[in-house]
């Protein structure tokens, strides 16, 4: 499965927007996360994510129905299921996967082929970034900034590393539809 490309980076990195733009260049397929926290305006069961209470989400961990999971910085719970594992195997598109640092340490152990890509921006910008978002309060931002240590912490573990630099979107999807090229014959 060389077609899986892993999208990480903290919060502010510009992840979604990337995945977003990647989705107008190549045939794509989302990997659907299955998440505790709340559906957010313009979202939908399965658009990004599948919504479940934490709850469901522990059931479901307990049954085994997880390929991968983690807990982020916001205490909700993130995770792939088996069945979107099934669902996306056979895809002949570029596989597009949107994931935690601690779900791609996971995923290099039990699925090496997948191109991890780390998505990156100075502190000071992921802040700013951070801070333009509706309602965020000081302890919202401080939170996310302290998660944001874990891929300054783990840089090492992923394949390859683009700086979203500010006011360079264009150039960071170049650098990484380039990426996309360079290992598979589908883009």
């Amino acid at each position: 499965m060389r077609n899986i490309f892993i999208i990480s980076g903290p919060s502010g990195a510009g992840e979604d927007s990337i995945i977003s733009a990647l989705e107008k260049l190549f045939p794509t397929e989302r990997v659907v996360t299955t998440t505790t926290r709340q559906m957010r305006t313009g979202e939908s069961e399965g658009n990004p994510y599948h919504f479940l209470s934490r709850e469901a989400f522990q059931e479901k961990i307990k049954a085994g129905e997880f390929f991968e999971y983690a807990e982020e910085d916001n205490h909700q719970l993130y995770g792939t299921t088996h069945r979107e594992i099934g669902r996306i195997k056979n895809v002949k598109k570029v596989v597009l996967w949107k994931m935690d640092y601690q779900g791609v340490i996971t995923m290099k152990k039990i699925l090496p082929e997948a191109v991890s890509i780390l998505i990156m921006a100075p502190l000071d910008i992921l802040e700013q970034r951070i801070r333009r978002r509706e309602n965020v309060t000081d302890d919202f931002v401080k939170g996310r900034l302290k998660h944001a240590q874990g891929w300054f912490d783990n840089r090492n573990i992923f394949d390859y590393e683009v700086e979203n630099e500010q006011g360079r979107f264009d150039e960071t999807i170049q650098k990484i539809a380039a990426i996309i090229k360079e290992h598979t014959a589908l883009a």
